[in-house]
């Protein structure tokens, strides 16, 4: 039987990449998000199926069960971003709530939407993977608490859906670059040298790497990696 997963905000950047392994893997992948033509371009050229709504939505969520696959083996919480980035710096108590409430539903009931309505479709000895951030232990104000809420989150799940033989990760990556985060705009000089840090391997990373290490945890071989948090960051973790 052909293994079937759901890629959410699978439209750019590392969804995208996570969406393209795992089509190479074999899987019959569904990606998600909630620009429809910018999405059903990317699922065109990768191979897979485009599914458009905000996940963020729970009226939408369920209105996209109907289209979503009734067997789910991978499910893979990618979609998410730094609000920060695209809104002015707060200057009263009612803009500081909107930003931090617009970063957590960005990044986390995102996710938590999407794998409650899909948990009865999820297969036994599935897989939940879930994109973090290395700001998740770094601070970073509202988008890193965020991250830091899907770290506790994942936890929870992993022993609850553990008795299936479903593993729960997060995969969190440092600096990735080509991806839409920055803006689009490829980093240079002294602000890369601040992002990037000093990563032991000496560069930032791509969304390949991160989809490297969403396609193993996605794979039958890593049925006793649960409830973990994986670093793609070329050891910038460590603060060297």
């Amino acid at each position: 039987m052909t293994r079937t997963a759901v890629v959410t905000g699978g439209g750019t950047g590392i969804g995208r990449a996570i969406a393209e392994q795992l089509v190479k893997q074999g899987l019959d992948v569904v990606v998600t998000g909630r620009r429809a033509d910018l999405l059903a371009a990317a699922a065109r050229e990768v191979g897979a199926r485009a599914v458009a709504f905000d996940a963020a939505d729970p009226a939408q969520v369920e209105a996209a069960l109907a289209e979503l696959p009734d067997r789910v083996d991978v499910l893979v919480n990618n979609a998410g971003g730094n609000e920060t980035r695209r809104r002015p710096e707060p200057t009263d108590l009612a803009q500081v709530r909107d930003l931090w409430t617009a970063n957590y539903a960005s990044n986390v009931l995102t996710a938590v939407l999407v794998t409650t309505a899909l948990e009865p479709r999820l297969a036994d000895d599935g897989r939940v993977i879930t994109v973090g951030s290395i700001a998740a232990r770094r601070g970073s104000g509202s988008y890193g608490a965020a991250k830091a809420a899907i770290e506790a989150w994942t936890a929870d799940l992993a022993f609850r859906l553990g008795g299936r033989g479903i593993t729960v990760n997060v995969v969190a990556p440092g600096v990735i670059e080509d991806t839409d985060f920055f803006g689009g705009e490829p980093l240079t000089g002294e602000r890369r040298a601040k992002l990037v840090g000093n990563p032991a391997n000496g560069r930032a990373g791509k969304p390949a790497d991160v989809a490297a290490a969403v396609t193993f945890l996605a794979s039958p071989e890593a049925g006793h990696v649960t409830a973990q948090v994986i670093g793609v960051n070329g050891g910038s973790a460590l603060g060297r």
